[in-house]
């Protein structure tokens, strides 16, 4: 998994913001310090609440000067309706490639599902130099990531 120190893999993948637009990380971090949040899947209970506790946060979030993006292998239309169902005011980066996923070592399976190759549930820090500042994962897919530390860490970056 990349860590803390590690240069954050560059990508250009699809980007749900209630269209469908392109993104890439060193655009991204132009801008500012990214919080790319992964989790597994749309839909979902723990994926869901997770979301939505992000964005219940986003002003802290932003207010560190920070812009946070949820990460999936969803495709982009998949997380344009989630994004929609869960009024979320941040952007959602589609990984149908699971390229992303591959870069930064984060793929698990749930095997009894017959699922693969879906991102585990982690958080990454990423400065504006591409530098990771924080990174989180997590194998088992219930738990979600400790909120107050993610902000501490966007604060620090």
């Amino acid at each position: 998994m990349i860590a803390v120190g590690d240069e954050a893999p560059d990508f250009t993948a699809p980007l749900a913001n209630g269209d469908v637009a392109e993104l890439s990380l060193s655009d991204a971090v132009a801008d500012g310090p990214v919080v790319l949040a992964f989790f597994p899947g749309a839909f979902t209970s723990v994926c869901s609440h997770e979301m939505d506790t992000f964005d219940d946060r986003l002003d802290e979030f932003t207010d560190a000067g920070v812009t946070v993006y949820g990460v999936s292998i969803d495709t982009p239309f998949a997380q344009n309706a989630f994004r929609e169902e869960l009024g979320l005011g941040f952007d959602l980066i589609s990984d149908s490639n699971r390229d992303i996923v591959d870069a930064y070592d984060i793929s698990m399976d749930f095997t009894a599902l017959g699922v693969h190759n879906l991102a585990k549930r982690a958080v990454f820090v990423v400065d504006e130099d591409r530098t990771v500042t924080y990174a989180w994962a997590s194998d088992d897919p219930g738990v979600e990531p400790d909120y107050d530390e993610v902000i501490e860490a966007v604060r620090d970056a």
